[in-house]
């Protein structure tokens, strides 16, 4: 009997021995891990508000140091107070950005790459429905044309720190869209403006993904799916209320929307979709329109003129 019990005492002992080597493990890979994370940059462009701030809580959560690039400072320090707030993460720090402005791009990416020695993952999220004053429309400019320039210049840091990824925020409007090159910053109804830019949002990432084979970086978009934001706020107050309803129905919540956003800027399952398109984080496809390898190119080209890139 009480080589019984000593027997018993051995095991149970060598169980909890196990069992806490075991537990130790675990804490040692998942602090590795963060360890590494810690390495890892990431700039949110939009990031101070709706999915783009959602995206930036749960990679500071992650542990990755994170910049969130938006026009406003006052509502950028209150944003990364909040992400530092939820993510219990310090590194988490603002740049001030206009992607409507050329030459406030050029001055982030100035600033940027002064003060950045990584840059593992661009996430082009900011968004604009409404028109603009001076050249063209603000919302070509700035969901297509300033972040066309964005990663233009800061390509060269991307590939020094692959493997990296740009993720682009586009939206499955964009099968409303034609292209019309002669008229890429004319003005046009808001929802064929907001249209139009998605699509060159797809079809530059598929040209830049093309541009990019083999260098480790590695560039996606996605259709959030329908967000419950502030995006009516420019119009009159009865055209809110009754988008505040519809929305409040039938739209998700930010965080919801973020989701696939974050799959593509921290999953591995992504890298075998080169240039492509998810949504709900799964490959999807795209329209014809989509995929004409004439018209991503011939994108590109315009665009580099538009925004007075040279090479």
């Amino acid at each position: 009997m009480l080589l019984f019990v000593i027997h018993c005492v051995l095991l149970f002992t060598v169980i909890i021995y196990y069992y806490y080597l075991l537990l130790l493990f675990i804490i040692i890979i998942i602090y590795c891990y963060y360890l590494l994370l810690l390495f890892i940059s990431v700039a949110v462009a939009g990031g101070n508000s709706g999915i783009g701030k959602e995206t930036a809580v749960h990679l500071a959560r992650r542990g990755a140091r994170v910049i969130i690039a938006c026009r406003d400072p006052v509502r950028a320090e209150a944003a990364v107070t909040d992400i530092r707030r939820r993510s219990l993460s310090l590194a988490v720090h603002h740049r001030q950005l206009d992607l409507a402005s050329l030459a406030s791009v050029r001055h982030f990416c100035r600033c940027f790459l002064e003060a950045e020695k990584r840059l593992d993952v661009l996430i082009n999220n900011a968004g604009a429905v409404g028109r603009s004053v001076g050249q063209g429309l603000i919302c070509f400019g700035t969901n297509h044309l300033g972040p066309f320039l964005l990663t233009n210049l800061l390509l060269d840091r991307l590939r020094e720190s692959a493997p990296s990824r740009v993720v682009t925020v586009s939206s499955d409007t964009y099968t409303f869209a034609k292209l019309d090159f002669s008229r890429l910053n004319a003005e046009g109804n808001r929802f064929a403006n907001y249209s139009r830019s998605k699509l060159a949002n797809i079809l530059f990432t598929r040209e830049l993904a093309r541009r990019l084979e083999g260098t480790g970086v590695t560039a996606h978009s996605l259709h959030p799916g329908y967000i419950f934001t502030n995006w009516a706020s420019h119009y009159s107050l009865g055209v809110r209320l009754v988008c505040y309803l519809f929305m409040s129905l039938f739209f998700i919540s930010s965080e919801l929307g973020s989701q696939t956003t974050i799959h593509c800027a921290t999953s591995d399952q992504v890298l075998a979709h080169n240039g492509g398109y998810f949504s709900n984080c799964q490959p999807a496809k795209l329209s014809a329109q989509a995929l004409d390898e004439r018209a991503a190119k011939k994108l590109w080209d315009t665009s580099e003129q538009l925004v007075g890139l040279s090479h």
